[in-house]
C-alpha cells in the first residue's frame, strides 16, 4: 500500500494486490546464495545526481546480473535513453535533481515511449516529485534502500 499526501491536495491511497495467489513471482526468480533474485543481463538506466549512490547501486546492479548506464541529471538521462530505447529494461531515477528533475524526466520519457519501466526513488515520500511521479505510472522505492530492496523490486518491476 503507498499513501501519497500533499498538503492542500488531499491524499491518495494505492493499494496493490498480487495478481497469482500461488507462487510469487519472486520464488521463482533465478536466486544467488543469498536468497536475492538476478538479472539476466537487462540495461537498467540509472539516473541520480549523487555520484555515491550511483556506484552503489551500479556495483550491486552489476554484481546482480545487469548492465548499467549512468546519469547525473534528467537531461542526460533522456539523451541516453533516446540513444539506447530499444536495449534498456528499466529507469531507475531520482526526484529531485539539478537540471532536469525526476519528474520532468519521466515525462519526457514517457513521451517517447509510454510503455516505458520506471521506479522512483527519494529520500522524502512526501516531495511532490513523487505525487507526480507516481500519477505517471511510475513505481516508487524509498531510499535509503537496502540492495535486497532494489533487487527484489527491479525483479517485480521487470516481471510484473
Amino acid at each position: 500500500m503507498n499513501v501519497y499526501s500533499e498538503e492542500g491536495k488531499g491524499t491518495k491511497f494505492k493499494v496493490y494486490f498480487p495478481a497469482q495467489t500461488s507462487e510469487s513471482l519472486l520464488e521463482k526468480a533465478p536466486v544467488t546464495q543469498a536468497g536475492l533474485p538476478r538479472g539476466d543481463g537487462e540495461l537498467i538506466l540509472l539516473v541520480d545526481d549523487e555520484e555515491g549512490i550511483r556506484q552503489i547501486a551500479m556495483k550491486t546492479l552489476v554484481r546482480f546480473g545487469y548492465r548499467v548506464m549512468e546519469a547525473e541529471n534528467g537531461a542526460e538521462g533522456v539523451l541516453l535513453y533516446v540513444q539506447n530505447q530499444k536495449e534498456v529494461a528499466l529507469v531507475l531515477t531520482d526526484v529531485s535533481m539539478p537540471i532536469m528533475d525526476g519528474a520532468a524526466l519521466i515525462a519526457a520519457l514517457k513521451s517517447l515511449n509510454p510503455e516505458v519501466r520506471i521506479l522512483v526513488s527519494s529520500g522524502l515520500p512526501t516531495n511532490s516529485g513523487v505525487a507526480k511521479a507516481m500519477e505517471s505510472g511510475a513505481r516508487f522505492i524509498s531510499k535509503p534502500y537496502t540492495a535486497e530492496t532494489l533487487l527484489r523490486t527491479i525483479y517485480k518491476e521487470l516481471h510484473s
